[in-house]
Order: C-alpha cells, then structure tokens, then sequence
C-alpha cells in the first residue's frame, strides 16, 4: 500500500505544482490505497477478532471520508472551475465523471453506514456493499486514467489489488449469507 505513495513522492511532476495541490493528489493516493485494506476488514482473511476488525473498518471508513473531502478541497482552492466543471458533469474529462462518480459513493457509503440501525440488516449489507463497490470502482478507473504523480505500474498494481480485495470481500459476505 505504501509503493504507489512513495513512488509518487518521488515523481518529477511535483515540480510543476504547489503545496495544496500536492496535498490533494496525495490524499487521493493514500485513499486509494486504503481500499485495498478496508474491504478486507470486513473478512477473515487478516485474522483479526471481529470487534478490533468492525473498529479499524469504521477508522478507515471514516479516513477515506475525510481524504476525499481533502482531495475535492484541495483540488477545488486550486481550480474552482474545474471542480465546479466535474460536479455539474460537464468536465471535457472522463476521469472527472468518474471522480465524481466515486465522490458519490464515498459519501452515500458513509450516510448508509451512519443508518445502520434503522435498515433491516440483509438490505443494509447489500447497500453498504454495492456503495463501497461503486465507490471503488468509479475511484479505479478515475485513478487509472489520471496521467500524473502515480507512476504507472505501482497505480495498476494498487488498483489490481483494491479491486481483488473488494471482490474477496463480496465472495466472502456472499458464501456467508
């Protein structure tokens, strides 16, 4: 998880950019990473006792809340434009749809996670995963089609392994019932 981040930090494309925007790039970066652990949480296969697993998914949930925020932030004080551009889906970009798409399920998974209580738990379940899928999805292909500080074999095997991670997850919770 930490290889796309590192390679990142070293990539010549900084030179070109200031702080705020650095910060917002980065954050993608280490959100983007972390969905390779927080559907993994949700299983057996880090071996850790349900209690400790339920908390540290909540943390990372949260973390993945507040580093998009960071990234739409930090992307907007830089271009206002073209933040504004993405959200009314009118960016000449896909990869912009894509964010947008991702930003969407970000926060629909966390305002379902916040309703986890008041929702039958079958149907819970099903939403929180499909959210979280649709946000990690939409974030991949967003991620992979951005040419800038992630270099490109570390950003494929990150997005190779959030993908498989996601898909363990849902197999996982699937076969459980």
């Amino acid at each position: 998880m930490a290889w796309p981040v590192l390679m990142a930090a070293f990539s010549p494309y900084l030179a070109f950019r200031g702080p705020i925007y650095i910060a917002a790039g980065f954050a993608g970066i280490v959100c983007l990473s972390l969905f390779v652990v927080q559907p993994l949480l949700t299983t057996r296969v880090l071996n850790l006792t349900p209690r400790r697993a339920v908390r540290l998914h909540r943390i990372i949930g949260l973390s993945v809340l507040a580093l998009t925020c960071v990234h739409l932030a930090g992307l907007y004080i830089t271009s206002p434009p073209d933040v504004i551009d993405a959200l009314l889906l009118r960016s000449p970009t896909v990869f912009s749809v894509f964010g947008v798409i991702a930003l969407v399920g970000v926060i629909a998974t966390a305002a379902i996670a916040k309703l986890r209580k008041s929702i039958a738990p079958r149907l819970w379940l099903g939403l929180h995963q499909a959210l979280s899928a649709l946000a990690v999805g939409a974030t991949l292909i967003h991620a992979l089609q951005i040419q800038g500080a992630m270099e490109p074999t570390s950003k494929w095997a990150i997005a190779v392994a959030a993908l498989a991670a996601t898909v363990v997850s849902v197999m996982w919770r699937q076969k459980r019932g």
